[in-house]
């Protein structure tokens, strides 16, 4: 698979490279150049796009944590399901704001001594509180190169940078069980193909008690609560920070896990 995806991007490395843009840069419209709608993008043919959909879905099949190939997996397969999710967003007043503003989530955009002086039990103080104790940070989500419209990679990097904020919101850690409850939710709620691939596959990896556990209470539980739920692409997270987290989970429907997911020590 590795050799696969080796060949299909060699010929994308002709391209010249480009500086990378803040991470706190809106994707807007605009003319880059060769082609190009928005500073990371790299155009690819039909042909290309299902080569790298072939050698990524291998690639996270075998590695989970490869975020990476997981990010190809879900610009190469996703164009008409984020047709979707953008409708749906411009249908909903918060989704509509968020695709006109194109806020971002990351270190350079988040004040996170604000965050920490916020009430205990609020949206931004748990947020935070996520990132420190799973030792994450939402600069690792890769910028979207290979969707070739430039409103629709900005609504699967806002599906990536609000990931995190999924986690919270479902009190679920960045282990692989944690992981797959989140994509089982995801899956639901978004139909993008690597959130089935990843809710499907995921498990495989389980042990006999956590994969138990998931089937006869996680799944149940997350599918129910993603069903219940309206889009959380629609919510203006930063705006939301000072929300008690469990008036966002009442008004969001989602109701506490069956089970405790033990999260890192």
């Amino acid at each position: 698979m590795a050799t696969l995806l080796r060949g299909v991007l060699r010929p994308l490395r002709a391209f010249p490279s480009r500086p990378r843009p803040a991470a706190d840069a809106p994707l807007r419209a605009t003319s880059h150049g060769a082609g190009l709608l928005y500073p990371e993008h790299i155009p690819t043919s039909p042909l290309q796009k299902a080569l790298l959909a072939a050698g990524s879905a291998g690639m996270a099949l075998y590695d989970p944590y490869r975020h990476d190939m997981v990010a190809v997996l879900g610009e190469t397969t996703g164009c008409r399901t984020l047709k979707v999710l953008r409708d749906q967003m411009r249908r909903d007043p918060e989704g509509a704001q968020i695709l006109q503003e194109r806020p971002r989530i990351s270190l350079s955009t988040l004040d996170l001594g604000k965050l920490r002086s916020l009430p205990e039990g609020s949206l931004g103080r748990e947020y935070l509180r996520f990132l420190d104790v799973n030792r994450v940070s939402p600069d690792t989500r890769a910028p979207t190169r290979f969707v070739d419209d430039e409103e629709l990679a900005y609504v699967i990097q806002r599906y990536r940078e609000v990931h995190d904020m999924l986690h919270t919101l479902l009190g679920m850690p960045t282990n692989i069980l944690g992981e797959i409850v989140v994509k089982w939710f995801e899956a639901v709620q978004t139909g993008l193909p690597m959130c089935l691939l990843g809710a499907l596959f995921g498990p495989i990896q389980l042990s006999a008690q956590s994969l138990q556990a998931l089937v006869s209470k996680l799944i149940p539980w997350a599918v129910q609560n993603a069903r219940r739920a309206p889009c959380v692409l629609n919510l203006y997270y930063e705006r939301r920070w000072e929300q008690p987290l469990k008036a966002l989970r009442q008004e969001l429907s989602i109701t506490e896990p069956p089970v405790h997911v033990q999260g890192p020590a």
